[in-house]
């Protein structure tokens, strides 16, 4: 049977008995009806996860002593930064979802000029916090030990200025550049467009800026279908999945 594991953003240290933070005790207590004696994998972002023992579990609260200390190995080598122009509801939550499966180490989401979403400012941080929390269940889920820090919602053009990533790729349907010969970068930044794609004007502006064009093959795939197939790429060619 599969230990269950949990973020826990505490400082974890081996040896160290601590109280678990709120969320954790939620699943442990009340969700899964765990008992003393159980044991649990803990991951708090360091690299590490840890393997505790649970000491006292009661409805509001539990307690666990923390046995093993280990490096998974779950996160590539290969540093992607994704500026996702915002799409709609649950086609964002799984775009963020399934990058933080795939590896992704920060996403930005971004306002575009075809950008239908409307994110007020007194609601960008409940927001972000949402989708902060689908990425550290995706990590609990695949494994992973450092969740991608999500950031505040910022216009295209900010973001692609504020880039400096060894090699910076925006998706382009119409380009043939071949990742191939592109020598091995140790961090990239990837643009993504909206279901409207990338305004010619955008594009430029990212080349402008140091970015190349980059083509998933001859069919158009859908802004929360690209990071995924972007990334699988990616550290298939320059990180964990070669």
């Amino acid at each position: 049977m599969r230990i269950p594991r949990f973020y826990d953003p505490q400082p974890l240290s081996l040896g160290s008995e601590i109280s678990l933070c709120d969320e954790v005790v939620q699943h442990v207590s009340r969700a899964l009806r765990m008992r003393p004696g159980e044991m649990i994998i803990l991951f708090n972002g360091d690299g590490f996860e840890y393997q505790a023992q649970l000491t006292n579990v009661e409805k509001r609260k539990a307690s666990a002593h923390i046995s093993e200390q280990t490096d998974p190995k779950t996160e590539s080598s290969l540093q992607v930064s994704i500026g996702q122009t915002l799409s709609r509801g649950e086609r964002m939550d799984y775009a963020i979802q399934k990058s933080t499966e795939t590896g992704v180490c920060q996403i930005t989401p971004l306002f575009s000029e075809r950008c239908e979403v409307k994110l007020p400012p007194d609601r960008q941080e409940k927001r972000v916090k949402h989708w902060q929390q689908i990425a550290i269940s995706a990590c609990e889920q695949s494994g992973r030990v450092a969740p991608p820090e999500i950031q505040l919602p910022e216009t295209l053009e900010q973001w692609i200025k504020a880039q400096d990533a060894e090699l910076k790729l925006v998706l382009h349907h119409h380009s043939e550049q071949p990742l191939q010969k592109i020598d091995p970068p140790s961090s990239v930044a990837l643009l993504i467009g909206p279901e409207g794609g990338l305004t010619t004007q955008e594009v430029e502006l990212a080349v402008e800026n140091g970015f190349k064009p980059l083509a998933l093959g001859p069919r158009v795939m859908r802004t929360e279908t690209a990071p995924v197939a972007a990334l699988t790429l990616l550290n298939y060619l320059w990180g964990d999945l070669s």
